[in-house]
């Protein structure tokens, strides 16, 4: 019986058009879902508990807006939703510091989360965390047999490499070979009852400060080339300009 975590982040959905306001990022009218990767880690965490029993707990960082997020995954099966109250910027550090805390203190034997978030990509949760417990961790997960134990993939220069996983340990994963499973109606209305257990957290002092956030240049204009006298033109633009060839 395993005692198992899975991290899951509310970012805004990755259609959005996002909109800067003064220095800031405007998200008052941008939809929020949870983190794509975090759906495989959803995925494998609740495999694992098929293979052999015990619970997932889902744990997510936020205000109540996060609730949602939460309610999601309860609806595929999850255990137990959890949310870290905390509303306002935190840094890696501070993430890291709170949900390693967190785990410690649920006696966890294994954690699973996505690669990177999609809002902010810097895939530093999971090692960030293993870190922080002193555990193992594994990154961009790609498949896991949980015969015998914890084995996983993870593509590596020309291949693959087969990874033999003792916990506890962090498992960040990548979408690979796993296919999300979808919530049924009956798990969506049971998930709307569902209780969330909402703890307060307080973050360390940040160590990064942001400055101001800008929207990335336009790009610009495309160029339209027909007919084979073109193609001279065109390859020299691909090599000079674009650097493809």
């Amino acid at each position: 019986m395993v005692n198992i975590a899975v991290l899951v982040k509310q970012v805004p959905d990755t259609n959005s058009k996002i909109q800067i306001s003064g220095d800031r990022v405007d998200l008052s009218s941008v939809k929020m879902d949870i983190s794509p990767y975090d759906e495989f880690a959803v995925e494998n965490a609740l495999q694992h508990k098929e293979s052999g029993g015990g619970t997932v707990t889902a744990i997510t960082v936020g205000p109540a807006g996060a609730d949602k997020v939460l309610k999601g995954v309860k609806a595929l099966g999850v255990d137990n939703i959890v949310r870290l109250d905390f509303d306002g910027y935190m840094d890696s550090n501070g993430l890291q510091s709170v949900l390693a805390q967190e785990i410690s203190s649920g006696g966890y034997d294994v954690v699973y989360c996505g690669k990177s978030a999609a809002d902010t990509g810097a895939g530093s949760t999971g090692p960030g965390i293993a870190e922080r417990l002193g555990w193992g961790s594994v990154s961009n997960i790609t498949d896991i047999s949980f015969d015998g134990g914890l084995t996983v993939t993870s593509p590596t220069e020309g291949g693959n490499a087969i990874i033999s996983v003792n916990l506890p340990a962090v498992v960040s994963c990548d979408k690979g070979s796993t296919k999300v499973r979808k919530s049924n109606v009956k798990g969506i209305m049971m998930a709307k009852k569902a209780q969330v257990d909402v703890k307060p957290v307080t973050a360390p002092a940040s160590s990064v400060t942001v400055v101001s956030q800008v929207m990335p240049p336009a790009k610009p204009a495309g160029k339209k080339f027909e007919g084979g006298q073109s193609a001279q033109t065109v390859a020299q633009l691909l090599r000079d300009e674009a650097n493809i060839i």
